[in-house]
């Protein structure tokens, strides 16, 4: 069968049309039309676990946060876009935690037993994580650009994070200092008497769920509002998870020095009026919720600029607009 000659032309246009059009597609994935953001955040950092918190038995809740030991959080943030309501971020972030069953109130509940307690311990937190944004309103925007649009968005993700829960130490002679407590083994952890009990890791993955705002200032330029919580797989980020152990054990397993910090900082009841006798607690009484895994989150400012915005959507349809001699 003949090939007639409109047919052949009509089939090199589309070819050409399909070729122009795929290539300028591919061209909008690039770092050249500012479908990347690189960006800052800055504010509180909220630590959930097994020391302080609010009235009653102790949860990984919001009730449970103690505000005046809240931390400053510093993250830097970078975004890649392959579509506008479709982001994917690498961050990365330091902070500060802190814990102290002093912050307990005295109701009369099962607060009292953390009181009693007394213990508190503190952190450095630094964490790396990659994370999916979606911006569901970007569907139903009215016109080009981002020059003063609000996007709301969810944003979920995992990472890695690092910790070193340390506690100050009151030396015989009154001098206070801070020691790291996973190599004082506070509740047996490798001890053979605590098989069920195996040392943990410093370095710990994570979940990350939370939501935002974004308000663009210019095509170049956003600020924003961020909430994003944690989920672990450790319940020692405080070094309180389970029951107390024997403390006779410390001299087995720990050298003289290091046992008497152990013995001091496992309980700390006595500390609460020194100089009055006070009884230790009974071997295999809870010390901690093993159940709930400590969490923490975080409500960040951020702000942030789109990569060379010049070349983003709307500053080519305003070069676009130029007299063409220029192009």
């Amino acid at each position: 069968m003949r090939t007639s000659v409109h047919t052949v032309r009509l089939s090199v246009l589309i070819f050409f049309l399909a070729f122009f059009t795929n290539n300028s597609y591919s061209q909008s994935l690039t770092t050249g039309n500012g479908k990347i953001e690189a960006g800052v955040g800055l504010g509180p950092m909220f630590f959930l676990g097994d020391l302080g918190g609010s009235y009653g038995i102790g949860t990984d809740f919001v009730k449970d946060i103690d505000f005046p030991l809240t931390k400053l959080n510093k993250g830097i943030y970078l975004n890649v876009y392959p579509t506008e309501w479709l982001g994917i971020r690498l961050a990365g972030n330091l902070s500060y935690i802190k814990g102290d069953d002093a912050q307990a109130p005295d109701k009369g509940g099962a607060e009292r037993y953390r009181l009693k307690r007394n213990l508190k311990f503190e952190s450095k937190i630094s964490e790396a994580y990659a994370a999916i944004e979606i911006y569901p309103t970007v569907f139903f925007e009215q016109y080009d650009g981002l020059a003063h649009k609000l996007r709301p968005y969810v944003v979920g993700g995992a990472g890695i994070f690092h910790f070193n829960p340390k506690a100050e130490y009151t030396e015989p002679g009154g001098t206070k200092r801070m020691v790291e407590l996973k190599p004082l083994r506070l509740e047996g952890q490798g001890f053979s008497e605590y098989p069920d009990r195996k040392e943990y890791s410093l370095t710990q993955k994570e979940l990350l769920v939370g939501g935002g705002l974004k308000y663009y200032l210019s095509e170049s330029m956003y600020v924003g509002f961020e909430i994003l919580h944690r989920k672990t797989f450790t319940d020692y980020i405080d070094d309180v998870s389970t029951k107390y152990i024997n403390p006779a054990l410390f001299n087995t397993y720990l050298s003289a020095a290091d046992a008497a910090v152990a013995r001091q900082l496992y309980y700390r009841e006595n500390l609460l009026q020194p100089g009055q006798s006070r009884p230790n607690p009974v071997v295999n009484e809870q010390r901690g919720d093993s159940k709930d895994n400590d969490a923490f989150f975080s409500s960040i400012l951020r702000m942030g600029w789109r990569l060379n915005g010049a070349n983003s959507p709307t500053g080519r349809a305003k070069r676009q607009l130029k007299c063409p001699v220029y192009y």
